[in-house]
């Protein structure tokens, strides 16, 4: 990666950590889950609002370094108006991007998502902040899987 893009990327990050996009609570969501990760402090609670198969709207609140605040933000911009099986796709590609894992194929229509997350794919080089990067996305599959149940996720 070349310095310029590598300036543009950390510009990104701070610029979403400093100005969080939907960051507030839904007035009625439909599925709630709090993440923590207890090594850094990070707390994330990621809100849905969830219509059938379609994610409606989604927001989040909580403290964390910029990092988890930046990918919340970016999380929550790309998953407006997906179907969940789009978002889980988009986690899927994410987590394999920021732990190096393998990647899969998407479909052309979630490629430009993809792209608006790369700025954090870097997290890669220190493990240690890949779980400040993918603890919104934990939360926000934690409130899919558990509706109002509001349930807490720790990543270790």
């Amino acid at each position: 990666m070349n310095d310029d893009l590598r300036e543009l990327y950390q510009d990104i990050v701070l610029d979403h950590g400093r100005h969080p996009r939907n960051f507030h609570a839904l007035e009625h969501p439909t599925h709630v889950a709090r993440g923590h990760n207890p090594l850094c402090g990070d707390r994330i609670t990621v809100y849905l609002q969830v219509d059938g198969d379609k994610i409606a709207d989604v927001s989040f609140e909580g403290r964390g370094c910029a990092i988890s605040t930046a990918a919340a933000s970016l999380m929550t911009e790309v998953l407006k108006g997906k179907t969940i099986a789009a978002a889980r796709q988009l986690f899927a590609q994410f987590h394999a991007r920021v732990t190096g894992g393998e990647l899969s194929a998407l479909p052309e229509a979630l490629e430009e998502d993809v792209e608006r997350l790369e700025p954090l794919t870097g997290v890669r080089a220190y493990p240690v902040r890949v779980k400040c990067a993918t603890l919104p996305w934990r939360a926000f599959e934690a409130a899919l899987n558990s509706g109002l149940a509001g349930d807490t996720i720790k990543t270790e």
